[in-house]
């Protein structure tokens, strides 16, 4: 599911909630130990802390630069899927005609062609999205604590319905045991398709020419899924991600040695002057420190979170509400009542399915 709308404030921060209130009472510990039981050998150089959050700061953006772009080329190929699809529409309306026609067929038979060419092509989407959806052993995000929240509040229709539930919408029974009984359920849709264009074409309900055109966007089909399936099949290299993980959480840990010693000294230099303010101020490294992890923690979660961009998750692309588009789009192309059009998917908490 994704979301398309913007996260708030509020939210990015109760998505990441345990963790800041994890650093606060680490940093709080640290401070308490250097300033009330006199620990001061809890003391790192600041320069080590420093180039540690470099090295950070750069893999994290790395990262975050790697998993934003397996999202965008998703939505690319999602959104060339939404083309390719109304083309379809297009052109199994005009090119499915009884102008070359060698037995002539009643124009209720024609237009049964034409409804089971674009319904089968639904079911083609429906087994798409449901593949997408499927977990890998690397997809756990959704184990997560604040995500299994999310994930009670916000349901993908895949995790409601079954595969089996929506292909009996679209496809025929022996059609669908014939889907139903291969691996790559896509493929044997695309398969049935050419299957039927080419019937077709023998009968002369579909020219020489016509057939040529169909053939080609059932090529461009399976470009689009064969795109689709590799993100979904190759993960985000693990050496990368691992590092950043590692290096995070080790400059998380470090941060409050450097920071608090460093609020220790500038409390000192207060004094003379605001002693009242110098006595306390070593205690502001304990937001401040929260405040750092935090920030370095949110951006190396935000990159893990879109390192999958078919897990279900609030910022994954919106596949379903992207088929069901489709779908209502050529439905209402076949002049079908609007009443049997079924609906768009309902948006939870501002998120797309």
């Amino acid at each position: 599911m994704l979301t398309k709308k913007r996260y708030s404030v509020l939210e990015m921060a109760l998505w990441s909630r345990w963790e800041s209130l994890i650093y606060l009472l680490y940093a709080g510990i640290i401070t308490v130990l250097y300033e009330v039981l006199g620990f001061t050998f809890l003391n790192v150089p600041w320069t080590p802390v420093a180039l540690i959050g470099t090295a950070v700061a750069f893999m994290v953006g790395f990262q975050n630069n790697s998993a934003y772009g397996r999202i965008w080329e998703a939505r690319k190929i999602w959104g060339a899927i939404v083309n390719t699809s109304r083309t379809w529409g297009m052109k199994i309306q005009d090119m499915v005609t009884m102008e070359h026609a060698k037995v002539q067929i009643s124009e209720e038979e024609l237009k049964e062609h034409k409804r089971v060419l674009i319904y089968r092509h639904v079911a083609w989407m429906t087994a798409l999205r449901y593949a997408m959806r499927q977990r890998k052993s690397w997809e756990a995000q959704h184990k997560a604590m604040t995500n299994r929240e999310w994930a009670k509040a916000i349901h993908t229709p895949e995790e409601i319905s079954t595969l089996e539930d929506n292909l009996m919408l679209y496809l025929s029974r022996e059609e669908e045991d014939y889907v139903l009984s291969k691996g790559n359920k896509q493929t044997a849709i695309l398969y049935l398709q050419s299957k039927h264009i080419r019937e077709l074409k023998e009968k002369g309900l579909i020219w020489e020419f016509a057939f040529l055109e169909l053939e080609n966007v059932l090529e461009e089909l399976f470009t689009h899924q064969g795109k689709t399936e590799r993100i979904k099949n190759f993960p985000y290299p693990r050496q990368y991600a691992s590092l950043a993980y590692y290096l995070t959480r080790t400059f998380v840990v470090l941060l409050p040695f450097g920071i608090i010693p460093e609020f220790a000294e500038i409390g000192a230099e207060l004094l003379d002057n605001f002693p009242r303010i110098a006595k306390y101020f070593i205690w502001l490294g304990v937001p401040f420190c929260a405040i750092v992890s935090w920030a370095f923690h949110i951006m190396e979660r935000m990159a893990r979170v879109g390192e999958n961009p078919f897990e279900g998750m609030p910022n994954d692309v919106p596949i379903s509400t992207i088929s069901r588009g489709i779908e209502i789009d050529l439905r209402q192309m076949l002049d079908e009542d609007k009443n049997i059009i079924p609906e768009q998917f309902p948006e939870a908490k501002n998120v797309q399915m």
